[in-house]
């Protein structure tokens, strides 16, 4: 089964029959578990789709093409932005990262529910055209232990990795921007504060369906339409 894909049992959310699904914003600076975190969620909590973005940088070790990344080059990420099939994208780190519209937009029309990993940049882009979309911040425990989780993965340069830390220090300030904030210092925890964010969203009043709403609970359809009262006429 593709990477990204859903299994048999997470077509639709079961508690809200029918319903527009949900879009999760989650970003994070570089470092601080943010795909882990993601990578988690999608197989603990059934009915969400991973949209995997598109960049023009190189894959890192263990990384795969369509899983973590579609990894394309310059031109032809320049030719989907002429063709207008990302939703936002942005230059980040000297490469080009993009999301994809269309099967994102389908997800949604389909009532389920998606999950997008992005950067602080495309995240203010998008939650300008989906006012109803949830919005997650992670945080790393600190700067020193971000520190040191960027010099084990040993795929970066020490030049790199001061340029990403000073660029942390510039995203952290937008987590007050963002609907819910998750601290990164205990795995464990982190996944069931995670869980109970998308759980949560879920049971919102003014996420249900009213049409589904109205039929299964509002109108009597075991009542004969002989055996109604009459309506008051003037």
């Amino acid at each position: 089964m593709p990477p990204n894909s859903l299994s048999p049992t997470q077509t639709r959310n079961p508690q809200a029959p029918d319903r527009r699904g949900i879009l999760y914003i989650v970003s994070a600076p570089s470092g601080a578990g943010k795909t882990t975190l993601c990578k988690q969620i999608v197989t603990s909590v059934t009915g969400i789709w991973h949209s995997v973005s598109f960049t023009t940088r190189m894959p890192r070790p263990g990384e795969e093409h369509g899983r973590e990344y579609f990894f394309i080059n310059e031109k032809v990420f320049q030719e989907m932005v002429a063709r207008d099939e990302f939703l936002e994208y942005a230059h980040v780190y000297s490469h080009w990262y993009g999301t994809p519209l269309k099967p994102l937009m389908e997800k949604l029309e389909q009532g389920i529910d998606v999950l997008l990993e992005i950067d602080v940049q495309g995240a203010l882009q998008i939650k300008k055209q989906f006012e109803d979309a949830v919005s997650i911040f992670i945080l790393p425990p600190s700067m020193d232990i971000l520190r040191a989780r960027l010099q084990s993965r040993r795929s970066d340069s020490q030049e790199e990795i001061d340029r990403r830390l000073k660029k942390v220090r510039e995203e952290v300030w937008y987590c007050k921007d963002y609907q819910y904030i998750v601290r990164n210092d205990d795995f464990t925890q982190s996944l069931r504060d995670l869980q109970s964010i998308f759980l949560t969203e879920r049971l919102k009043a003014n996420r249900l369906d009213m049409h589904w709403f109205e039929q299964s609970f509002l109108l009597d359809n075991d009542v004969n339409p002989i055996e109604r009262e009459p309506s008051i006429t003037s």
